[in-house]
């Protein structure tokens, strides 16, 4: 990396984000997405999409992702040494297909919520993934500390298959008003959006990333993905960190628990965190 860790900080801390950033070298990507491929193979395309939840629990490999020095360096000086690894999960969104090449495997399938999740066996080609201008801390119950969002590419990820956009700054504003979105096929789980009028959409940068590189961003900070309309498949994984001081609170509207935390850098002096393992 060019830039010092200070720098890197810094301009974190002004935009809410930074991207590119390199992470895996070649032999690193090749043996993560065989590895990955296999969960595919396993699993199938349909659940691979979105269900790939906390596996770094059980797949050494994940965890490395997870906890990929070249990542903490740069999380470790947006956060402080001391982190917890919150949550992990597999997105992907898979290639466009052709009406006669549709399956149970759809890429329609990853929608998840009820408004805008085609029934079962009437998928529609028209509905494709995406996901709506939100903010991440919306979602997640936490308090003394900020939240930072890793997307680690195992695919090129580029504007025509989704790549993430951002509205650079917009974590400088609070958390902003989510209502339920109307347009079918966002992928958020409880299908809500930012109401148009707050987000300045006239000031999006996308954040295109080569398989290896990752992006970080603020649990504040305003972004979205367009679905994928390419033969490109779009798949990174998810990660989320915290600093030891931070805490999970008790909101309604943020029911979350969090049962897959570990240390992933430093001591952990605070244990606010459960070490209760979920099922997976």
């Amino acid at each position: 990396m060019t830039s010092t860790m200070a720098e890197l900080r810094d301009a974190y801390n002004h935009k809410g984000y930074l991207s590119p950033l390199p992470v895996l070298d070649e032999t690193e990507l090749r043996e993560a997405r065989h590895a990955f491929a296999e969960l595919e193979e396993e699993f199938g395309e349909e659940y691979t999409q979105y269900n790939l939840h906390n596996v770094h629990l059980k797949y050494p490999w994940v965890m490395h992702l997870a906890k990929h020095p070249r990542a903490l360096r740069v999380i470790n000086a947006v956060l402080g040494p001391d982190v917890i690894l919150l949550d992990s999960r597999f997105i992907c969104k898979y290639p466009v297909r052709s009406p006669a090449k549709q399956t149970g495997n759809d890429v329609s399938g990853i929608i998840n919520n009820e408004q805008g999740k085609p029934a079962e066996g009437q998928q529609s080609e028209s509905v494709l993934p995406f996901v709506a201008w939100h903010q991440d801390m919306k979602y997640w119950g936490i308090d003394g500390g900020p939240v930072l969002s890793i997307w680690l590419a195992l695919d090129d990820s580029l504007p025509e298959n989704g790549a993430l956009q951002v509205i650079p700054g917009s974590h400088c504003s609070g958390l902003l008003p989510h209502h339920l979105a109307t347009r079918p096929g966002n992928m958020l789980t409880v299908n809500q959006e930012i109401p148009a009028e707050l987000v300045q959409a006239d000031k999006t940068v996308i954040c295109p990333l080569l398989a290896g590189q990752m992006s970080i961003h603020d649990g504040l900070l305003v972004h979205a993905s367009d679905p994928n309309t390419s033969q490109k498949r779009r798949c990174g994984l998810v990660a989320r960190y915290v600093p030891t001081c931070a805490y999970p609170i008790q909101d309604p509207d943020r029911p979350r628990t969090f049962n897959a935390t570990v240390i992933a850098s430093g001591t952990d002096h605070f244990n606010h965190f459960s070490s209760e393992s979920p099922q997976l």
